[in-house]
């Protein structure tokens, strides 16, 4: 290829492939100094394309159209991994008060009811926000809302790691809820826009995935870590990443392929037409998912499945371990990790399973009921051997993970236009399981205390939190039953 430009010489851009060619014109201002680039031609610049566009930005000169990269292409796996990255970063912020128990409530002088509304408070703006993120992301796009996501999520961690009073801590952790917010529905949206629709359980399945093995990290690793530096290094090295994470999603990301081709001031130009005509299809598609008795049955069996693993593996399965077998902070978070594992695992594997047989409802009544049979094993068995437990904590992971065949049944069953709105209050319901479920835990063992207090903190006998695990039981049951009620054939509007 010969060379265009007087300043360029063939050879000196290394490490460029040969797959596409294009012309950028770059005006670079400096104080006292104005040259203008013009005409450089590069070899293969997919992957670089988010810098050219931050360049293109910059220039008072045109700049002409780029192919977009392929569906499922290497530029397509940066994009959504910073997504799904993203999502485990909020689901380890999820899970972090389950081995910090002792801290705060010695910090915060607070008992089980209102810990449990301490961490449930990450919950509720998630769950609020949930609904209309759906069509925030088609009206603003995933980057502008994740990265600003992200940076709230990062300020709530530096607010929540220098609390001294509970009410900084409720602040702290509200933000941290608001910025986790859009991390599983932005990875979605990606997914849906820049891979095939036939890999789209398989996405939702290794985002959750890479969310459990974020829940693993948030166990074992970081009760280590707090032993050694305290729970207020952990939250504030959490704000950092946060920050760091924003930062390479504003300048990696794109919302669909065609804006790699384009400045993204320029795509969101293009977008901002319509954003009142997308606000109303928004609010119409709203109506129409929340009066569906299908898309409440489906939001119930998500979130009872959802629910056991937020309320165990997010709170007080560590501290149930501790004292029921007399394990250290570290060990209980270890063992408890496995029902992360077991999500983890199961999570991709269930969703490209239901993409090969097409065969959802199945899978999701065989999960939802073996959850149901390991937990009345744990309540109900007396001295239950701890290897048995391991198993069923396993057990338990294992079929729970399978609930992301719930968002590819919205896929299946909701007219096309339904599904944002359908999949929100999906995933709003359960994150909503979380927020109900720790703090009632959190009563249930308050209720039956009987004033033992150690190193600050309050005692609860084994006998009390497998009383207060009925309510995850009973969770479980309701979903089992409505399970059994899910449609799989495809919905039409005129029959919601």
């Amino acid at each position: 290829m010969g060379n265009c430009c007087p300043i360029c010489q063939p050879g000196q851009i290394a490490g460029f492939d040969a797959e596409i060619q294009c012309r950028v014109s770059l005006r670079v201002f400096t104080t006292g100094f104005r040259s203008q680039i013009t005409g450089i031609t590069m070899a293969g610049l997919v992957n670089w394309m988010p810098l050219l566009n931050g360049f293109s930005s910059m220039s008072s000169g045109t700049s002409e159209h780029v192919s977009a990269p392929r569906l499922g292409g290497p530029y397509a796996w940066l994009v959504w991994s910073l997504a799904a990255i993203a999502f485990g970063y909020a689901f380890f912020h999820r899970v972090t008060p389950s081995v910090m128990v002792s801290d705060l409530m010695t910090e915060f002088a607070i008992g089980g009811a209102m810990l449990g509304t301490l961490s449930a408070l990450y919950f509720y703006p998630y769950v609020l926000l949930q609904v209309p993120l759906g069509g925030m992301l088609e009206v603003f796009g995933t980057r502008r809302l994740l990265s600003v996501a992200l940076l709230l999520a990062g300020i709530g961690s530096f607010l929540f790691g220098t609390a001294h009073s509970l009410e900084v801590a409720y602040l702290g952790r509200i933000l941290i809820g608001i910025g986790s917010s859009v991390g599983f529905l932005g990875s979605l949206a990606l997914a849906s826009k820049w891979f095939p629709a036939n890999r789209f359980a398989f996405l939702a399945g290794l985002a959750m995935f890479i969310a459990m093995a974020s829940g693993m990290a948030a166990q074992a690793p970081l009760a280590f870590f707090i032993d050694l530096y305290g729970w207020r290094s952990s939250l504030l090295a959490l704000g950092i990443f946060g920050f760091v994470l924003a930062a390479l999603v504003f300048l990696f990301v794109r919302n669909a392929p065609a804006e790699s081709a384009v400045p993204p001031d320029a795509a969101a130009d293009a977008v901002s037409p319509s954003a009142s005509a997308r606000w109303s299809d928004l609010f119409a598609s709203l109506r129409l998912a929340m009066v569906s008795a299908d898309v409440w049955k489906m939001a119930i069996v998500a979130a009872t499945m959802a629910g056991p693993m937020l309320a165990l593996g997010g709170l007080w399965g560590t501290p149930y371990l501790m004292v029921a077998y007399d394990l250290t902070r570290t060990e209980a978070a270890l063992y408890m990790s496995l029902l992360l594992l077991g999500w983890a695992i199961s999570s991709p594997t269930s969703g490209w399973l239901s993409d090969r047989i097409g065969q959802r409802k199945l899978i999701l009544v065989w999960g939802s009921g073996l959850m149901s049979v390991m937990m009345t094993i744990i309540i109900f068995v007396p001295q239950l051997p701890f290897a048995v437990t391991v198993i069923c904590l396993v057990m338990m992971g294992l079929s729970g993970g399978v609930m992301p065949a719930s968002f590819a049944l919205v896929r299946d069953v909701m007219p096309t236009r339904l599904v944002g709105a359908t999949t929100g209050i999906v995933n709003s319901m359960t994150v909503a399981s979380g927020a109900i479920l720790q703090p009632l835990v959190g009563l249930a063992l308050d209720l039956s205390w009987d004033g033992t207090i150690m190193d600050g903190a309050r005692h609860y006998a084994a006998a009390d939190y497998r009383i207060a695990f009925l309510l995850v039981l009973a969770s479980l049951v309701i979903g089992l039953l409505t399970a059994f009620s899910l449609r799989e054939t495809p919905l039409e509007d005129g029959t919601l």
